[in-house]
């Protein structure tokens, strides 16, 4: 069974977009809404991941502004929400369990941020058997300015990495029409 996975699509993402930070993709949050319609009209699973941390300066602090979830990843319906404290989903939830639970064994991921949160779950699944599809269009990206890494550099190499070994990239539009 296949399910869409929607890591960290927080509000901090919005702010980071909305004070100029160098990023790809500006359109994922409405490709991220569109795959989550599409999955709940066919009934098919939608899995959130977040990141909390507790130290209170920390965006994502459960009091922070940047904590909740952007309006393209609000969880309905009884949609399961982990929390994580790890960059991996998978370290830090009993994700796995669940997933296995429900013979979910295809996941379908979106969210942020590529390089990070995104590549270490993307990697994490594909380790543990899972079969990872990213949707390239529905990933947001972020520059790495104290390396001078602009957000198109980090995103294509991370995407490039992960379609080498250990998932397959599609477009929005090809999970859509299928």
């Amino acid at each position: 069974m296949q399910a869409l996975l929607i890591i960290d699509m927080q509000k901090e993402m919005q702010h980071r977009i909305d004070s100029g930070r160098d990023h790809v993709d500006p359109q994922a949050p409405a490709r991220i809404a569109a795959l989550a319609a599409a999955f709940r009209a066919q009934g098919r699973p939608i899995i959130h991941v977040r990141h909390r941390d507790e130290d209170p300066a920390s965006p994502f602090h459960p009091l922070a502004p940047g904590y909740p979830a952007m309006p393209c990843a609000q969880d309905r319906d009884g949609e399961p929400v982990f929390l994580k404290r790890t960059s991996s989903a998978f370290a830090s939830t009993d994700l796995q369990a669940h997933l296995h639970a429900r013979g979910i064994t295809d996941l379908v991921v979106t969210g942020a941020v590529a390089g990070f949160c995104v590549n270490s779950t993307v990697r994490a699944g594909a380790d543990l058997g899972f079969r990872m599809t990213v949707v390239r269009d529905a990933v947001l990206g972020f520059d790495l300015p104290s390396d001078r890494l602009s957000a198109r550099t980090v995103f294509d190499v991370t995407m490039a990495l992960l379609a080498a070994d250990f998932v397959e990239i599609v477009d929005a539009a090809s999970i859509l029409s299928a």
